[in-house]
């Protein structure tokens, strides 16, 4: 399995990005997936994860109301729509997949992709 991140960048406090993450190697629609960020000095923490089908998703309460997470199985595609983005949310953000029903902990996660940078800053 192959994890590819994209879409991050330097943005203003209040706007917006969307992240996306390509999946290849396997069935794709097998995996639930998740978005997790690691700050400079932090532990890698969670973001937000998605169910086989896409139809539950889960957001640490940090984001609830900011972003959004969600999944095209037929572009193999993962996508965290970030918006009202604070300072705070500068992270490097990593989406992984993984085949347990646990979405919060990265070490039910069997695939990293190598992580986009964000940053938000005035």
């Amino acid at each position: 399995v192959q994890l590819q991140a994209s879409g991050g960048g330097l943005v203003l406090p209040g706007g917006s990005l969307r992240l996306a993450c390509a999946f290849s190697g396997r069935t794709f629609s097998f995996y639930i997936m998740g978005w997790f960020r690691q700050a400079p000095g932090k532990e890698r923490e969670f973001v937000g994860g998605i169910n086989w089908s896409g139809d539950s998703t889960y957001l640490t309460d940090t984001v609830k109301g900011r972003f959004t997470i969600s999944r095209d199985n037929a572009k193999n595609t993962v996508y965290l729509q970030m918006n009202s983005l604070k300072p705070e949310d500068t992270a490097v953000y990593y989406c992984a997949a993984g085949q347990s029903g646990n979405y919060y902990s990265p070490f039910f996660y069997n695939y990293w992709g190598q992580g986009t940078l964000v940053t938000v800053s005035s």
